[in-house]
């Protein structure tokens, strides 16, 4: 049994929608630290790791852990019902999850469980060798840049600049911010990487900085890009995004 009493509703508003566009369906573990999703898509493109931290409930009781299994489109339906100021309830039903969502009145939502089987994917055996804590806003103007010329986008480093870029056939666009600018708050890069990444993910990805004005970026050359933000004591979400390997 479990009740969990959440005040910040924007919290599962603006990130829940953005998990269900790149994955269909997870499972939710609920115990003592909090409530977490670790979850691939289907094409094993991308994964997302979810957590919501005990700490940002206002109510938190869980008698043993939990794991629940959901369709992210159906959670996402009930989510998007909330208004502004209501209280978000999630409390155990028998095979199903009801959602509550309280403000001048109390609206009751009945989610069902499926059975999902999962596997943890390996992502704690990454090793990155850059990271650049900066602006979420930097990122996005690079990847709206980025969709005018195609339908991916370079990420490169130095020890002293960050980098994106899209090349066409003859046109290209150019993000760069160097240390010591505003919008970039650190960097750390022992060598020149470079790897390329879809853009239909990073769109999906980016819409979190409505809820964390920092991103922190992990990659290394040709390889996977490790996509934090974190909101202190309330929330963290990582992505993990496969590279799109290119000639250049």
């Amino acid at each position: 049994m479990f009740k969990l009493v959440l005040s910040d509703s924007e919290l599962l508003k603006n990130t829940i929608p953005v998990i269900s566009e790149i994955i269909d369906e997870g499972v939710f573990n609920i115990d003592s630290d909090g409530v977490k999703f670790l979850a691939p898509d289907r094409t094993m493109v991308s994964v997302v790791d979810f957590k919501i931290f005990r700490s940002a409930f206002e109510e938190y009781s869980v008698d043993t852990p939990v794991s629940l299994g959901l369709n992210t489109s159906n959670l996402t339906s009930v989510i998007k019902r909330a208004k502004s100021g209501d209280k978000i309830i999630l409390r155990s039903g028998e095979g199903k999850l009801i959602v509550e969502l309280k403000g001048k009145s109390t609206r009751t939502f009945e989610i069902p469980l499926i059975d999902i089987k999962t596997e943890k994917p390996p992502i704690d055996q990454l090793k990155f060798t850059t990271k650049i804590e900066v602006d979420s806003s930097i990122i996005e103007e690079g990847i709206e840049d980025a969709e005018v010329i195609g339908d991916a986008v370079f990420f490169e480093a130095t020890p002293e600049s960050f980098k994106m870029f899209a090349r066409g056939d003859v046109s290209s666009s150019t993000l760069e911010i160097k240390k010591g600018e505003e919008g970039l708050m650190s960097i750390e890069a022992n060598d020149s990487p470079k790897a390329q990444y879809p853009l239909d993910y990073l769109k999906k990805m980016i819409k979190i900085g409505k809820l964390s004005k920092r991103a922190v970026i992990e990659f290394a050359k040709d390889y996977p890009l490790r996509l934090n933000f974190t909101v202190p004591d309330k929330m963290e979400i990582k992505f993990i995004l496969a590279p799109r390997i290119s000639e250049e």
